[in-house]
Parts: C-alpha cells; sequence; structure tokens
C-alpha cells in the first residue's frame, strides 16, 4: 500500500499517530509537497493521497474521495499568501509569480483575481519561498508561508480570508483520495489508514501540545506559533465544507481553470 503525506506543517496531525505510536504495516510512506503527490496520483504510482483539491478534476474518473478528512480554514488560513509590492487591486498586467508546489492556491488566486477583482496580471512559475525579484507579487503557501521573511514585503493577503470575505465560503484546501482500484484491492490496509488518522485526530484534540511539540521538531524553521496556527485549521470534512468545495470546483470551471466536476464520489 502506497500513501502519500503532505510534506508541511498542516499534514502531521494526521499522521502523528502512525509516525510516533503506532507504524502501520504495508504501508509505505512518500513525503513530498502536494505537486509532487498529484503528479504521482495520476501516475499510479500512489494508491492514496492527501492531493490538491484543484486537481481532483484531473483524476476524478478514477480516484474518490475520503468524505471525513480534509485540510481547510474558514477564513485567515496565514499558510496561503500573496506577497505583494502593491495593493492587489494595481496588479492588473504586472507580473505574479505563482508557487508550483499547490494546485488549489494557484486557481484560488486566479478566480479571485478574475471574478471579484476584474484584473488579468501576467502568471509566471516562482520558487517555493518568497522572492520578488523581477515581481509584482507572488503567491506563497505552507511551510515556506510561515517562515520568517528576510525582506517582508509591504502587502501581504491571506487567500483564506480574502476568499471568505469575497464569497462567505471556506476554503477546502486539500482533500484524501484513494484510486478505485485500491478501494476494491486495499480495503484492509485503507481502512487501517484511516483508523490511524482518527486516532491521531484524536489524541491532536486531546493532548494538542504534544502533537505541537512534535512538529516543531519536524518542522524547526516555522516561525509562525504552531498551535495557534493549528487552531485556524479544520480537518474534519464536515457538510459545509463539502458545500464550500462544491463552490470551489464550480467557479474553477467557470473560469476555465478545470473541468467541470458533476459529481464527486466518497469512500
Amino acid at each position: 500500500m502506497r500513501l502519500g503525506y503532505i510534506d508541511y506543517l498542516n499534514c502531521h496531525p494526521f499522521y502523528h499517530h502512525m509516525f510516533e505510536k503506532e507504524p502501520l504495516e504495508n504501508v509505505a510512506i512518500t513525503a513530498g509537497h502536494p505537486s509532487t503527490l498529484n503528479r504521482m496520483m495520476k501516475d499510479g504510482d500512489l494508491d492514496m493521497s492527501p492531493i490538491s483539491a484543484g486537481f481532483f478534476p484531473e483524476i476524478m474518473d478514477r480516484a474518490s474521495l475520503s468524505g471525513d478528512f480534509c485540510l481547510s480554514s474558514v477564513g485567515y488560513v496565514r499558510s496561503v499568501i500573496l506577497a505583494s509590492k502593491a495593493p492587489i487591486e494595481e496588479l492588473d498586467g504586472k507580473k505574479v509569480g505563482l508557487s508550483r508546489a499547490s494546485r488549489t492556491s494557484a486557481a484560488l488566486l486566479k478566480i479571485l483575481f478574475q471574478k471579484y477583482y476584474r484584473i488579468r496580471p501576467q502568471y509566471v512559475p516562482a520558487p517555493p519561498g518568497l522572492q520578488l525579484d523581477g515581481l509584482q507579487a507572488q503567491l506563497v503557501i505552507g511551510n515556506e508561508a510561515l517562515k520568517k521573511f528576510a525582506h517582508p514585503p509591504p502587502y501581504i493577503y491571506d487567500l483564506g480570508d480574502l476568499w471568505l470575505r469575497k464569497t462567505t465560503y471556506p476554503v477546502v484546501f486539500a482533500v484524501f483520495a484513494a484510486k478505485k482500484d485500491a478501494l476494491e484491492k486495499r480495503g484492509d490496509e485503507i481502512r487501517a489508514i484511516r483508523r490511524s488518522f482518527e486516532r491521531s485526530l484524536s489524541f491532536f484534540k486531546d493532548r494538542k501540545q504534544e502533537v505541537v511539540a512534535s512538529a516543531k521538531k519536524k518542522y524547526p524553521d516555522i516561525a509562525f506559533d504552531i498551535s495557534m496556527y493549528y487552531d485556524l485549521l479544520r480537518f474534519e470534512f464536515t457538510d459545509e465544507l463539502k458545500k464550500a468545495l462544491h463552490f470551489y470546483f464550480l467557479s474553477g470551471a467557470e473560469c476555465g481553470l478545470f473541468k467541470p466536476v458533476s459529481h464527486v464520489e466518497f469512500f
């Protein structure tokens, strides 16, 4: 059984039990940025993994989503930001660097620009860390957004906050996908993974500071308060968040960013 792990602070609470307490038999874990795990799921190199929500339309014919788990925020999230030299309204026609680490956040920003700010910047690939040389603004996500910036830009926009204010919806950044053939052939392992996730989240609720301490050890370069950061996240895939994901899919399809998603199959 091949399982992916988003190598970011936000994913750690799901995996704490299997990392620190009870490793799973017959489960090989591959860590990487969301874009890496997206590609591996598409190529058949993983059986189950958290993936960018914005990537799911590419594999929806071959994969189902967990109806229990996700990575999301209701408003301010801090780990998905637009760092800018100018106010967001002045970015029309300007060069904006897009992190290649995640599909969800790039699509989120494009939807905000196109539908709500009515601007069309020039999009260029950018490294994960903040580097505004030659750019007017840059999308920075994950752990890179939680580090201390040597030269903070004058404007920092939190995309979770912008999205909530413009749409009234939360953001589902990542979902947990499993290949349909793996659900048939690897049912026992997938059930074991789900139980491990449930135990991790239960432990997180009861003994949060132990998970925070473990995360600090794993990601020592994080400058933001980890305990406070975890308070901003939502891990359980509620009906409200499923509706938010549906709205995101509709918005992305309207903007031509991915093909329409008429139905999501959950396991």
